[in-house]
């Protein structure tokens, strides 16, 4: 929804906090700030509920509370109707209002209320204390940094490097007070490792399959609540054609939108799922030798990724919503998080189901720096709001009092899924199988040709005052046999690959991408859409 900066403290310099602020410029369509004495706050704010109105930063009616605020809360209507029972008063239909409202009611037990994707800073005008917030997975971002008398704030690294000092992401499902001049005390306010354990397991299938897909079908309902057209990220997997089904149903005006190379299963899926639905679909074809270095380059700086298997998403991610952002598509939905929720990974099938929970529970507290940073980045950088449904907190905590049996059964991932909407998804994709997104487009080799470069990359922006660009922990893991411990001690061992690595995936990468040039010299008269087999 928005991108926030605050620098708080005597020595809050205005030039500093411009350029800041100006960094964020792509996340939004009209900048807001306000400056005071000791507090310089802004918004590049995208509008999407309530449009005119919810003008930031929002300042409460008795003008002690400020708030800059970035994501959604998806129950904003009904905080709304009972804090109006309690007494308070609006002046707008946002979401943004609703949100301090909350805050002045309960004060910080407001995040136990809230169901969204959001973080938020929250000033105190008479002390200059802040109190800050991130939603539970952490889907929206929020760093800091401090500079001699200041605390500065923001929604991305790219705008605290221009502090030049160590910057510090606030966990997701953390909560806090933070003062100029001491520290930041943060506290999280949910436990994702206890989420369900104080509730049985389902164990019997009907039951499953019922609640799955009574959780989801209202996760999906309530990020579909926008009078604005709603755009799908669509692979033609399982999940994401889900996310389109339903939008399809409940939203009057949607389109999808796929990336894929020409020829490639990702484009044949997608295709015949729009069609068959009667939506609009909005298809960019790439060659993987259509990637160059400026893609790459470009992904890393909007992406402020650690990973290189995360890096390599982002190039393909960049154009989908680059052409959503032409299409003047601000809401999307992606179908993230379910691979992780439902056992989508083979590790989650190859060890014991202690083990397993473990791996599970890894993944779902790492999303925030991989997935969903990857998502939050590409989809921002071009003013676009995606939103995930699958990591409901509500649908997170059934995930977790499903017994592994039920996600992965007669060599079928995500079974549970499939078998609760078994009767609306088309056959074809019920029985596809899963494919990654950068590999099934045919695109996933090409952007490796340029790995070696991506940890330079990465320091130019000054990324690194965060933390440096590491080895994939996925392939750590698998090396130790999805042992999480051992994993875990190799790649603090070994945080970043070794030149031989590097050059032997350069190798294997730069074969790959010979390919295609040997397949038209041999059949010159060979269609171009099958120049760019997929990898096996």
């Amino acid at each position: 929804m928005c991108g926030i900066v605050l620098s708080l403290g005597p020595e809050a310099d205005p030039a500093i906090f411009r350029r800041m602020l100006g960094t964020l410029s792509p996340r939004g369509e009209v900048t807001e700030t306000r400056y005071e004495s000791g507090l310089l706050a802004g918004v590049r704010r995208l509008r999407v509920v309530d449009r005119e109105r919810a003008v930031q930063p929002w300042v409460s009616v008795g003008e002690r509370w400020l708030l800059c605020y970035n994501g959604e809360v998806f129950n904003h209507h009904e905080l709304r109707a009972e804090l109006t029972e309690l007494g308070h008063e609006f002046r707008s239909a946002s979401d943004t209002e609703v949100v301090l409202a909350a805050f002045e009611q309960w004060g910080d037990q407001v995040v136990t209320r809230l169901r969204g994707e959001y973080a938020f800073a929250i000033v105190d005008r008479a002390t200059g204390r802040a109190y800050l917030a991130r939603d539970p997975l952490g889907v929206k971002p929020l760093y800091w940094s401090r500079s001699p008398g200041c605390l500065h704030v923001a929604s991305e690294v790219k705008a605290l490097v221009r502090v030049g000092a160590p910057v510090v992401e606030v966990p997701p499902g953390h909560h806090g007070w933070a003062d100029a001049d001491r520290q930041v005390r943060l506290r999280p306010y949910v436990d994702l490792l206890a989420l369900g354990a104080d509730l049985p397991m389902v164990d019997d299938p009907d039951e499953a399959a019922l609640l799955v897909r009574a959780a989801l079908t209202d996760s999906i309902r309530v990020r579909l609540d926008t009078d604005l057209t709603v755009g799908v990220v669509l692979s033609g997997g399982l999940d994401s054609s889900l996310a389109l089904l339903h939008a399809a149903q409940l939203h009057p005006d949607c389109v999808a939108v796929t990336v894929g190379a020409p020829g490639s299963p990702d484009l044949a899926y997608a295709r015949r799922l729009a069609k068959d639905l009667g939506v609009p679909h909005e298809v960019v074809e790439l060659r993987p030798r259509d990637i160059r270095l400026a893609d790459v380059r470009e992904a890393i700086g909007v992406s402020e990724l650690t990973e290189y298997g995360d890096i390599i998403n982002a190039v393909v991610s960049v154009p989908i919503f680059r052409r959503l952002r032409d299409l003047g598509v601000k809401v999307v939905l992606t179908g993230d998080g379910s691979d992780e929720l439902f056992g989508g990974y083979p590790m989650y099938h190859e060890v014991g189901p202690e083990a397993s929970r473990r791996l599970f529970l890894h993944k779902i507290r790492n999303l925030c720096r991989t997935e969903l940073q990857r998502v939050d980045r590409t989809s921002m950088g071009f003013g676009v709001e995606a939103r995930v449904p699958f990591l409901d907190l509500a649908l997170v905590e059934l995930a977790m009092r499903l017994p592994i049996e039920l996600k992965m059964r007669d060599g079928q991932e995500k079974w549970i899924v499939r078998r609760a909407f078994a009767d609306i998804l088309p056959d074809y994709i019920r029985r596809r199988p899963k494919n990654p997104m950068s590999y099934s487009s045919g695109l996933h080799e090409r952007a490796r040709l340029y790995k070696p470069l991506f940890a330079r990359l990465h320091r130019s922006f000054g990324y690194h005052l965060l933390e440096p660009v590491r080895r994939d922990f996925d392939s750590v893991l698998m090396r130790c046999g999805n042992d999480l411990d051992a994993a875990l001690a190799a790649g603090r061992a070994r945080p970043d690959y070794t030149v031989l690595e590097h050059a032997r995936d350069l190798v294997g990468a730069a074969r790959w991408n010979a390919t295609p040039m040997v397949r038209r010299l041999v059949s010159p008269r060979r269609n171009r859409g099958d120049e760019a087999p997929l990898p096996g």
